[in-house]
């Protein structure tokens, strides 16, 4: 997410615009009762000329004018709300003049007054969820980014908020916060701008395995977060160190197709994928009765997990399964795989229950729960 997309965000519920309305003066048509007229004139000229509590005894003197019409009654509340916005004063203007000041302070550059206002627009009862965001926005214009993380978590959990919630945490490194802020976006919404700034926190963590990265690539292709010409050529080169020739393939292909692959070194890895893959495909026979002959289940994994991206997840789930039954150097993988090709069969319900397995290390759990997101 960008500093200029949660601004644009912001600035759309801003109160500057629907405040300025208020001030155009009271106009007074014809039918206005004389000394309601009268009376309102000369508010209006006080209001003018400062003194706004003067104004606003001379309205309070047309409104208890008795034999008042319809007209009349219509014309003291613009009167009203004139004086109020302009006066910028709550103990003037009650409500319209607190959410007058909040406005003026915000637009002003004065966000730390802007802050404070909140409590006035509480005590009045105007302090509604955009208000609340546009406090959150002064905070992060003050550069207050601790104080910005502690108000965006007493949000209501629009999506902006959130938003909010973790660009600020970005500014001060707090990593949870923000994947909290991410996760919840992404469970919410499930777009790619989401996912990207999700996954990125993922490349970040520790001790990862190039399995891992893997899985993080893969998650960005599924996910729709594929941004550029390197995000195609790291899954395919992952892809080929796992001799996983059809995923590569199918991947490198849709950079082509988005026009992000041109250069012949991108093409030659296209082709060497292409090869890898139709050799793989040639030998599965032979690598299945070898896996199957092992008195271990990594071969069996490794199989399965080839086959998922050759197109074939729901031949993949038997024989990751089969090896599953097997000993294995890495259990965990073997539930991620499980996890994955599940999800590639449809079967989201049993994904997420295979992905849930994992629970350490660290690293692994991160990324089975990643997948797991992605199985919502």
């Amino acid at each position: 997410m960008t500093v200029r997309k949660l601004r644009a965000a912001l600035t759309a519920i801003l109160l500057g615009t629907a405040m300025a309305g208020a001030l155009a003066p009271a106009t007074m048509a014809q039918t206005v009762s004389h000394q309601v007229g009268t009376l309102l004139q000369e508010a209006q000229a006080l209001a003018n000329a400062g003194n706004y509590r003067g104004a606003m005894a001379k309205v309070n003197e047309a409104e208890s004018a008795p034999g008042k019409t319809g007209d009349d009654a219509a014309v003291i509340s613009k009167m009203k709300k004139f004086i109020a916005v302009k006066s910028g004063d709550a103990s003037v203007g009650g409500p319209d003049g607190a959410l007058a000041k909040f406005s003026n302070d915000y637009n002003a550059g004065k966000y730390r007054d802007a802050i404070a206002d909140g409590e006035t627009l509480k005590k009045y009862n105007v302090l509604t969820p955009q208000n609340e965001l546009i406090i959150g926005q002064a905070y992060f214009k003050a550069g207050d980014f601790p104080g910005c993380v502690r108000y965006a978590k007493t949000l209501s959990g629009s999506d902006t908020g959130l938003e909010l919630q973790a660009r600020c945490a970005y500014e001060i490194g707090d990593e949870v916060t923000q994947r909290q802020a991410l996760e919840a976006l992404v469970s919410r919404t499930g777009k790619p701008e989401y996912w990207s700034g999700l996954l990125k926190l993922g490349e970040r963590a520790r001790g990862l395995s190039d399995h891992n990265t893997l899985d993080l690539n893969r998650l960005r292709l599924l996910t729709g977060s594929m941004k550029t010409k390197d995000d195609y050529i790291s899954l395919g080169q992952f892809a080929m160190q796992f001799t996983f020739g059809a995923e590569a393939q199918a991947a490198l292909q849709k950079g082509v197709d988005a026009k992000l692959l041109t250069d012949e070194r991108s093409l030659k890895l296209l082709s060497n994928a292409k090869a890898m893959a139709a050799e793989k495909a040639a030998n599965r026979p032979k690598e299945l009765a070898a896996a199957n002959a092992s008195p271990q289940g990594d071969l069996l994994l490794l199989a399965g997990e080839d086959m998922i991206g050759e197109g074939k997840a729901k031949d993949a789930v038997g024989v990751i399964q089969n090896g599953l039954k097997k000993p294995l150097k890495d259990p965990n993988n073997g539930q991620i795989r499980l996890g994955q090709a599940l999800l590639a069969a449809g079967q989201k319900t049993e994904a997420k229950a295979a992905f849930a397995k994992v629970k350490t290390p660290e690293k692994d759990a991160m990324v089975a729960h990643l997948w797991s997101l992605a199985a919502r």
